[in-house]
């Protein structure tokens, strides 16, 4: 047998007649005509090189080899329909794969949204990766991600960007700090003090240098943490002060003061962005419609700043 030469329509007019067993319900049901189901018949029977279907006092019988044939056409077809069906739900954004590269204070947000499309969507995959500002820029570069979170997006010609929370900068001292004690706190008194700052390239590092340079200030003492966290912790245990988001702050955590600093207020928001040289999957199409819809149900309304209906709109389907 040559499988060659065996087509979809010709198994489909197989699989009529032995249901129908009859040529002219089959010729009805399929727009055909007679000769032409009587014809395909033949044909299969022919490249199959054993008879199919046989007649006998003008009624179709199925032989035994019609019958295995029929038996494996149902699970072939059975398939294809599987097929179309997992088609259709990727296609509705109920499968696939939404890669997600989000830099490093990302972590304290997304899983927020993260988590309940996920229940809602439990056979789209998820893989996210976590770094720094670089990191996750050279990704970016790379086109190995969907979706990419940062709080300063790349100013490039294919990146596509739309703003969905603020993203407000804090002073933290350590709890006995004596300007932790002090009602307001302004910029001139916090340079003399020793900084525990993200690397060089991180947002919050740019953003707090640039209010420095802007002010004629410069800091004479600082310290690189590897992470938010290390940031955090250090100042809880004395070590200096740090300016962190406001996101990666936990409430229970009582070893830290927010410092209240009058005369400055450092901010920028977090933005979904995308390639728009890149194909786009249904699943982070999908994603970023829940985001659009859900900010409010999944995030601190106070600092939601939802655009992203432009960033859907403009995405091509």
């Amino acid at each position: 047998m040559d499988l060659r030469h065996i087509s979809f329509r010709l198994l489909e007019v197989f699989m009529c007649v032995v249901k129908t067993r009859s040529i002219s319900e089959t010729a009805r049901q399929l727009y055909l005509t007679q000769p032409t189901v009587s014809q395909q018949i033949k044909r299969l029977q022919e490249t199959v090189n054993e008879p199919l279907i046989v007649v006998n006092q003008q009624r179709i019988h199925v032989t035994e080899a019609g019958f295995a044939l029929f038996q494996t056409c149902q699970q072939v077809f059975g398939h294809f329909d599987d097929y179309r069906d997992y088609l259709a739900e990727l296609r509705g954004g109920e499968r696939g794969q939404c890669k997600i590269a989000i830099v490093n204070t990302a972590q304290y947000i997304l899983p927020k949204l993260l988590g309940p499309y996920s229940n809602l969507h439990p056979h789209v995959e998820l893989p996210l990766e976590i770094g720094n500002r670089a990191e996750v820029l050279a990704r970016f570069e790379r086109g190995e991600d969907d979706i990419y979170v940062f709080s300063h997006p790349p100013s490039l010609e294919h990146a596509k960007a739309a703003r969905f929370l603020q993203n407000p900068l804090v002073f933290i001292a350590p709890k006995n700090h004596h300007l932790a004690l002090q009602k307001n706190v302004n910029l001139k008194a916090l340079v003399t003090e020793r900084f525990l700052l993200r690397e060089p390239g991180s947002a919050t590092r740019m953003l707090f240098e640039s209010e420095l340079q802007s002010r004629g200030f410069v800091l004479s003492n600082t310290v690189q943490m590897a992470s938010n966290e290390a940031i955090r912790v250090s100042v809880g245990s004395g070590m200096g002060l740090g300016v962190v988001s406001r996101h990666v702050l936990p409430a229970h955590d009582t070893s830290f003061s927010i410092l209240n600093v009058a005369d400055v207020q450092i901010a920028s928001h977090w933005y979904f962005v995308v390639r728009t040289d890149r194909h786009l999957s249904h699943a982070a199409r999908s994603f970023l419609k829940f985001a659009e819809l859900n900010l409010e149900q999944c995030l601190d309304k106070a600092w939601i700043t939802n655009e992203l209906s432009t960033l859907n709109d403009s995405l091509s389907y």
